[in-house]
């Protein structure tokens, strides 16, 4: 007999600079610099429900991978961190390609802003998670509990070790709006492109803050080619 289903409820969306998945970094706070900023449901628009948070530095969120919604499943996915040539269980991965679509981020919380148009809005740094985002629920971070230093990381024990030196050329760059160079600089270094890509020659591209931005990855180097507005 199939189990019963459990109903969840959207309660906030969340507004980042990713138009699309391509670029978001692999997983929160690699980026610190990136900015984003949570918005409730109207339902869910009361003060009364944040009330306390601003006195945590960090919270998590869960939500959905919205791009990723399948009907079925596999048992194994392919992780970047392998190359993507090696499969490990589902479960032992933080692929979006699972039974359920969730995400897990931990996040830092900026401010709380009550009294806006939109109701209460939480502005948050070093999120994953592309422009649009459904949000079931937010939690606070609790240093005590969440952080176990003795934690062993299996196979992705170690930072993603494909960190790349950007050549971004100050005419581009001037392109971008200061406040947010440093963000998009720092999702470049992450080395956007998928695992499997190689080829040096080949241009990649993807919307950032209204922006296309192109470039090339070779021996080590991530040079931007062109930067202009998205359509």
């Amino acid at each position: 007999m199939p189990e019963p289903t459990a109903a969840m409820h959207i309660i906030a969306h969340i507004h980042t600079d990713f138009a699309t998945k391509f670029g978001v970094p692999r997983q929160s706070g690699l980026v610190p610099a990136l900015q984003g900023r949570i918005v409730f449901a109207p339902e869910y628009r009361v003060p009364e429900a944040v009330r306390g948070l601003e006195g945590f530095s960090h919270i998590w969120l869960i939500w959905q991978f919205s791009q990723a919604v399948r009907e079925d499943w596999s048992p194994t996915v392919r992780p970047p961190r392998l190359g993507g040539n090696t499969r490990m269980g589902v479960f032992a991965t933080r692929s979006p390609f699972r039974p359920n679509a969730i995400g897990l981020s931990c996040v830092r919380l900026e401010r709380v802003e009550l009294d806006t148009p939109e109701g209460p809005v939480l502005y948050v740094s070093g999120a994953d998670l592309m422009d649009g985002t459904p949000i079931f629920d937010i939690k606070p971070y609790l240093p005590y509990a969440d952080c176990q230093p003795d934690a062993v990381g299996g196979f992705a024990a170690q930072p993603w070790a494909r960190e790349l030196t950007v050549d971004f050329p100050p005419e581009l760059l001037e392109q971008i709006p200061p406040e947010k160079r440093e963000a998009l600089v720092g999702v470049l270094a992450q080395d956007p492109r998928p695992s499997y890509q190689k080829d040096g020659a080949r241009v990649y591209g993807f919307t950032f803050a209204g922006y296309e931005v192109r470039f090339t990855v070779a021996d080590g180097v991530l040079t931007v080619k062109e930067v202009s507005p998205a359509d």
